[in-house]
């Protein structure tokens, strides 16, 4: 038995579930995994987030430089292995009377934590099962977003006395988003990209980021989709939609959670409800249903599925994870027709001089 195994099982007997039948169930990209614990009619999920098999994430106060020379985490402002920030900001999302999951125990020295279980239950399942709740399902969601935007959240939240950053999804952090598809993607369908032609494509992003400007940001949870959001029939009002895989949130503009959860890598949305969801999270927002919207919403929903787009070859080389390329043929569908909106008319160009398979 490993070291960590030892004290993983240490863990869980001080937790009182060390007698717990235990069952593996699906994880994410990242380097976690998870287990859902059941002893009796209790029911619980491990999280086993080891510290040492992802690169740090972005130190306090590193510079521009330093974040580039620690790696992808730090230059994108991803937790990486810092349990710190899934127990902070659950705390937060709880406070506001959203479901996150109730933090059972934890141990962020080691990375471990036992969560509340929401089941099997998440949107994809219950849709699938019955695809006439898509619409009650992503109504009550988009609602969810308009809290979590409308909500205030500290800078620096806490849990049992530790204490998590949650910066500002800036620039640098945006375009290092867009390296995935520059080192992965356009690599792996043999169009490398010169060195021209990358200060070109980050200079049109930069132009495009303005339009992000019309808009205060709020808190993004940043992987809100389907999958990681579960229907809590028995709970009331925005506590209804359990959430999940929030750990990488940050204060972004509140067009990039709506786009992640509108153009799902994972599943399609029915298109007769893509803009009429749009309009009912700015009403509930309080935001304006305009022009500033939609171009903003263009540019958040390029620049995300430009990063989803070489997520999968990532996922692939890096992690060997090869089933998340079956993702790419959709999210190649969602980018080709967020490029046409003419806030990101230089970038539709580039992508059909440099890397025309997007396009077709």
């Amino acid at each position: 038995m490993s070291e960590r195994r030892v004290f993983l099982e240490e863990f869980v007997a001080r937790a009182g579930w060390g007698e717990a039948d235990r069952e593996d169930i699906q994880g994410d990209a990242s380097t976690r995994s998870y287990s859902r614990l059941t002893m009796g009619d209790r029911k619980a999920v491990l999280m086993n987030a080891p510290k040492g098999d992802e690169d740090l994430g972005e130190p306090e106060g590193a510079s521009v430089e330093i974040r580039r020379a620690l790696g992808y985490n730090a230059s994108a402002r991803l937790a990486g292995p810092n349990l710190e920030a899934f127990l902070t900001v659950a705390a937060e999302l709880s406070m506001r009377g959203l479901s996150a999951p109730h933090i059972i125990a934890a141990d962020v020295d080691l990375g471990f934590a036992l969560l509340e279980d929401f089941g099997d239950g998440d949107f994809w399942r219950v849709i699938h099962a019955d695809p006439a709740m898509e619409r009650p399902l992503y109504e009550a969601a988009v609602d969810v977003l308009a809290v979590i935007y409308r909500s205030s959240f500290p800078s620096k939240p806490s849990f049992q006395g530790h204490t998590w950053h949650i910066r500002e999804y800036d620039e640098v952090a945006l375009l290092a988003e867009t390296d995935l598809f520059l080192d992965f993607y356009a690599p792996d369908v043999g169009r490398p990209v010169s060195d021209v032609a990358r200060a070109e494509f980050y200079d049109l992003w930069r132009a495009a980021f303005v339009c992000l400007e019309a808009h205060a940001p709020g808190l993004c949870l940043r992987d809100f989709h389907a999958q990681n959001l579960f229907w809590l029939p028995d709970r009331k009002g925005q506590a209804r939609i359990g959430l999940i895989d929030f750990q990488d949130a940050l204060m972004a503009h509140p067009a990039y959670d709506l786009a992640s959860f509108l153009e799902d890598a994972r599943r399609d949305v029915d298109p007769e409800l893509y803009e009429p969801l749009k309009q009912r999270f700015c009403e509930k927002a309080g935001l304006r249903y305009d022009d500033d919207f939609q171009a903003a919403y263009a540019v958040m929903a390029a620049q995300r599925n430009t990063k989803v787009i070489g997520f999968p070859v990532r996922a692939d080389v890096k992690f060997g994870k090869p089933q998340y390329r079956s993702l790419i043929p959709r999210v190649r569908a969602y980018l080709k027709r967020d490029l046409s909106h003419p806030a990101c008319a230089g970038l539709r160009r580039w992508f059909e001089i440099n890397v025309p398979e997007v396009m077709q």
